[in-house]
């Protein structure tokens, strides 16, 4: 294995290169020459709280503001950094200064030029309190611009993910005119009509209906994009919305949009393909967040019994569908650093029965030993049915199990501020357990009223030094071994109950070519995506 330096080194070379070529439309689209015009048509569910990715990053959220605003760097396939707003960018040998070179002649959507002050106050002002990001920022010592086209970070010890922690959904840079105000970042304007420097301005956002956004003319990289604007429809029916794609008054659909029973049918249709790339640097994994603040989550008996209580092959096979595998513990096996090699929780009632016992967690004459509510995610009937089989599941151990159903608002803000028992989470991993791992089971990210964050009130001080250790570590040999300890640690105090690694494809019409053109999916610019004539 190459050591970290050796590694960057080459990196560094093949990015450099990279960074050079003109923008050209993939390959694998090469034969056909793209058409400029149309309007694409995609499924947006549930519909977001917002479109500011720096105020909430739920899929919907990330979505839709992938189009409008843009970080400084995109992702390969194989998750390796590519240019966005940073047209290049040199690591110095010790890996402390990051130097990015921005775009030339960028500007907002609102006519205003874009410059490094827009990273430098995003960074420092906005980012580095959001759930994602200040982790990152709490590496860095300062961010500072050397012209208006340069931005240089200055780490305070070397953090090995930190390219890999620049994508829209941590990073996405908003104007610092527009935010550099009074007013406090979830009550500013500009979140639901969001200014940015991407492909697609917004024009309308009609609540309950659609969100409009509309070609940017004046897009920085010449020629792009091809569409004339993208159309998010709020379907929340699920039947709805796969007919709405078979009939082709959709064009695209992703993640859960369209029930994973119905996946493999509609997939077959003449008019449909499936693109199973697009999900590389998410990595997405369902669990079940337990409030740790509470008797009887915070014995870690009886979290192991829930996992013991829950048949989750059950669940990847009969409810997904075959779109998820039963997870192992906190990584993906998609993602970087994941070792198998944990304590394994097969479905066992029986072990979970003799947990419960020794808490003295003794049934009632209904046989009832605890009462807790589950808050089921919000994103479809596939959730619906996961959270009503989990109660199945529970009450066989003597587990009964309240569903407190609330839109993805009302999730978020209850699960983020610890008003909660169990809370049902689907979260993104982010290419590196640096970034989209770490966040959830560190005691310094404990914070209350932030979503996506240690909601859980986790707090191992072994965890945290591991997890620390690991994102500083020079080579990728010595952040396995650190991984794989803290992997072992949380599988055996279990702060929440992992139940599936997803495998999620995209579904589009076959009008539309190059939706999916990085590790991001849909949820990048789309920059390059163009329609066919019907």
């Amino acid at each position: 294995m190459k050591s970290f330096n050796a590694r960057h080194a080459l990196a560094r070379c093949a990015l450099a290169a990279a960074s050079l070529l003109a923008y050209a439309a993939p390959s694998v689209h090469a034969a056909e020459t793209p058409q400029y015009g149309g309007i694409l048509t995609a499924i947006l569910s549930p519909e977001p709280p917002t479109l500011n990715v720096a105020v909430q990053q739920v899929a919907g959220t990330q979505l839709v503001a992938g189009k409008i605003f843009e970080s400084l760097l995109t992702y390969s396939f194989d998750l390796k950094p590519q240019p966005s707003l940073a047209k290049s960018w040199e690591v110095s040998p010790d890996q402390l200064t990051y130097t990015f070179h921005l775009q030339p002649k960028v500007q907002w959507h609102d006519g205003k030029p874009f410059s490094a002050d827009d990273v430098v106050f995003t960074y420092t002002k906005i980012l580095a309190n959001t759930p994602r990001t200040r982790t990152l920022m709490a590496n860095v010592q300062e961010v500072s611009a050397l012209d208006p086209q340069t931005v240089v970070f200055k780490l305070k010890q070397p953090y090995s993910a930190f390219l890999y922690a620049l994508d829209i959904g941590g990073g996405a840079i908003l104007p610092k005119h527009l935010y550099d105000v009074d007013t406090p970042l979830a009550q500013n304007p500009n979140n639901n009509a969001p200014v940015g420097t991407g492909p697609f301005k917004f024009k309308h956002w009609e609540r309950g209906s659609y969100v409009e956004l509309v070609k940017n003319e004046h897009y920085w990289k010449e020629g792009r994009p091809y569409l004339d604007g993208i159309t998010y429809r709020v379907i929340p029916d699920s039947a709805s919305r796969r007919v709405a794609l078979e009939q082709g008054t959709v064009l695209q659909a992703w993640l859960q949009d369209i029930e994973p029973v119905d996946v493999p049918r509609v997939a077959k249709l003449p008019t449909i393909k499936q693109v199973y790339k697009g999900y590389e640097y998410w990595s997405t994994m369902y669990w079940i967040e337990l409030n740790g603040g509470r008797e009887p989550f915070s014995d870690k008996r009886f979290r192991q019994a829930l996992m013991y209580g829950i048949n989750r092959q059950f669940i990847v096979d009969k409810i997904m569908f075959g779109s998820g595998t039963v997870a192992t513990g906190p990584i993906h096996h998609n993602t970087r650093f994941y070792d198998a090699n944990v304590k394994p929780y097969p479905y066992d009632p029986k072990k979970a029965v003799a947990l419960l016992d020794e808490m003295g967690l003794k049934p009632d004459a209904k046989g009832v030993r605890a009462t807790v509510g589950l808050i089921p995610l919000p994103y479809g009937e596939m959730q619906r049915r996961m959270a009503e089989y989990i109660k199945q599941n529970l009450a066989k151990i003597g587990v009964m199990v309240t569903l407190e159903n609330t839109d993805v608002g009302g999730w978020t803000s209850r699960v983020g501020n610890w008003d909660f028992d169990m809370g049902a989470n689907g979260v993104f991993q982010y290419g590196d357990p640096a970034i989209g791992v770490s966040r959830t089971y560190l005691g310094s990210n404990i914070k209350k009223g932030l979503m996506f964050s240690n909601t859980s009130q986790y707090n191992n001080p072994k965890v945290d030094e591991l997890f620390n250790a690991a994102a500083a570590a020079p080579s990728d040999e010595a952040r396995q071994k650190l991984y794989s300890e803290v992997q072992r640690i949380l599988v055996e105090d279990v702060p929440v109950l992992w139940l599936a690694d997803t495998n999620y494809s995209t579904l589009l019409n076959k009008r539309v070519h190059n939706a999916v053109t990085t590790a991001l999916g849909v949820v990048d610019s789309q920059s390059e995506t163009w329609l066919s004539k019907e």
